[in-house]
């Protein structure tokens, strides 16, 4: 199934509701900064612009009380539907690859 969410859509949303996180839960930019261990320049450009790295993410998604649900959107789906029969068919079940394929 294609994605129709860009990653700068992606990036937006992700500023947007941890915004809307951090205000619902009555911190300040430097409140939240300083309890997630990121500088609060860090903080605000992720604010602004929606760019952080990895790590300072994690930790202020796990301030907010939101990593489980950032580690769970991750998981597999174990319902995987199909949209036709020949997909159905198609389906073998073949024991997971311990390696990518594509470069």
């Amino acid at each position: 199934m294609a994605s129709l969410t860009t990653t700068s859509k992606a990036q937006e949303l992700l500023r947007q509701r941890v915004k809307a996180m951090r205000l619902r839960q009555g911190l300040t930019q430097a409140g939240l900064a300083a309890r997630a261990g990121v500088s609060l320049p860090v903080l605000r450009k992720f604010e602004q612009k929606g760019l952080i790295s990895l790590e300072s993410f994690l930790k202020i998604a796990m301030v907010l009380g939101a990593l489980e649900d950032v580690v769970d959107a991750l998981k597999p789906s174990a319902d995987k539907g199909f949209d036709s029969i020949d997909d159905v068919l198609a389906q073998k079940s073949k024991p997971p690859r311990k390696r990518g394929w594509r470069k």
